[in-house]
């Protein structure tokens, strides 16, 4: 399913996600990863095609959120998702506001991005 979604291999811990079933299959996956600067990032996330837009990534990040109290979680998304993640209180935010990590990856990330014809946003939502 990572796979096949194109999504960012890096930090995977697998006892950290949370995974939506239908009828005993995996339709949908996330998770919240840490990283060493003390972010939180809502990451991951993926849903089976045929199962989009039934509310499965819906359901998945609000119980991600739901999970992490009142703390401050950031996302990268491409900017067509942007409208998307604004439902849930994320923002866009500038560069300046990068935490570390997501400064150092997003440099890299968005060269390729622009390969795609994209951009990759990084989001915040307060806690």
């Amino acid at each position: 399913m990572i796979r096949s979604a194109n999504l960012n291999r890096i930090n995977l811990k697998w006892p950290n996600f949370l995974v939506a079933e239908e009828g005993g299959a995996v339709v949908g996956i996330g998770q919240v990863k840490a990283h060493g600067d003390g972010s939180r990032e809502v990451a991951s996330m993926a849903v089976v095609p045929a199962w989009q837009g039934k509310g499965i990534g819906s359901a998945i990040i609000k119980t991600l959120i739901a999970g992490e109290g009142d703390r401050v979680l950031y996302l990268t998304c491409r900017r067509e998702m942007r409208d998307y993640y604004e439902r849930f209180g994320f923002r866009t935010i500038a560069r300046a506001d990068y935490p570390p990590y997501f400064a150092r990856l997003i440099r890299v990330v968005n060269v390729f991005a622009l390969l795609a014809r994209t951009e990759v946003l990084v989001m915040r939502r307060p806690g």
